[in-house]
């Protein structure tokens, strides 16, 4: 099996093989809750995460999840953060369908999009992604290992291989699976330099990955984009969708994206202009005016660091 992040492989597998692995994760016990499941049009689904911070109790899963129940199995649209955190969503999964995984989509190259590709590859199922995210996953790895064992710890991470699709489209790849059609389509850069939208055009529902984040607030990493961001949210919003499923919170209306995803990043890129423009520096920008989102979530830890993230980005354009 192709692998990368070789010296953190050989530590985390537990058994010597991710098929031994398997075994063991299939017997251990279910986190009950952790995962919601919310239904979205019919054999559609959210399977929605906590909106905190990565733990040992959430196996680090604190995103949405997407599934699409085909006649051929079910089209899963991101992995989870782990081989564990993988097999959570999979006995979600059994509680709405048995229909196994037989495809995945990646939407992104954060962790909890694709590090669970190892234990569903090994189940059989076809993996997919974006050049740019697998271009963004193999260069981040080692940095998700690292992170994600001080999160959750070694033991939660057992038997996670980093395994990158083997199949990839550069800008919109044309998918049918199980008499179910659906365009996957290359948005980023955005938050991470691969994001992707899976479209479902029969049911006018787009999985945005992190190109939405709904119910708490966004955060602008150091591998973000806040301009191609802008950029890609206007894509998705050609789509014309019904229903936004996005990457963190709960599915709604288009809308609910403008005033929460779009909206704030359009005041960072304006209100940290405006300092640039009249020869402020990084602390000015962190100050800015952020007051229309204070009620979103995780606004007191991230309001800050993004503008100063959106100011180190846009002091070089």
């Amino acid at each position: 099996m192709h692998s990368l992040a070789h010296g953190w492989t050989r530590r985390l597998r537990a058994a010597g093989l991710l098929v031994a692995a398997l075994v063991v994760l299939s017997a251990l016990p279910a986190r009950a809750g952790v995962l919601q499941v919310v239904p979205v049009a019919d054999n559609v689904y959210a399977l929605v995460g906590p909106l905190g911070q990565r733990s040992a109790d959430n196996l680090a899963n604190n995103a949405t999840f997407g599934a699409v129940v085909t006649e051929d199995g079910v089209v899963l649209i991101d992995s989870g953060s782990s081989a564990r955190g993988a097999a959570m969503i999979e006995e979600t999964l059994q509680t709405v369908t048995d229909k196994p995984v037989v495809t995945v989509i990646n939407t992104g190259g954060q962790d909890h999009r694709w590090l669970g590709n190892g234990y569903f590859k090994a189940k059989g199922a076809e993996i997919i992604a974006a050049d740019a995210a697998v271009r963004d996953q193999t260069a981040r790895a080692d940095e998700q290992f690292f992170m994600l064992t001080n999160l959750i710890g070694e033991d939660a991470l057992a038997g996670t291989e980093a395994v990158p699709a083997e199949r990839t489209f550069e800008s919109e790849l044309e998918l049918e699976v199980g008499g179910t059609k659906m365009l996957i389509k290359m948005a980023g850069p955005a938050h991470t330099p691969g994001d992707t939208i899976v479209w479902l055009p029969k049911e006018r529902i787009a999985f945005a990955g992190d190109v939405v984040f709904l119910d708490r607030m966004l955060g602008v990493l150091p591998v973000s984009n806040s301009a191609g961001w802008i950029a890609a949210f206007k894509a998705l919003e050609v789509l014309d969708p019904e229903i936004v499923v996005p990457g963190h919170g709960r599915p709604a209306p288009l809308s609910a994206g403008i005033a929460q995803t779009f909206d704030v990043l359009v005041n960072l890129r304006s209100e940290v202009g405006a300092v640039l423009e009249r020869g402020g520096d990084m602390t000015e920008a962190a100050g800015i005016d952020q007051s229309a989102f204070a009620e979103l979530p995780n606004f007191d830890t991230l309001s800050r660091r993004n503008a100063q993230a959106v100011f180190m980005e846009m002091e070089f354009e």
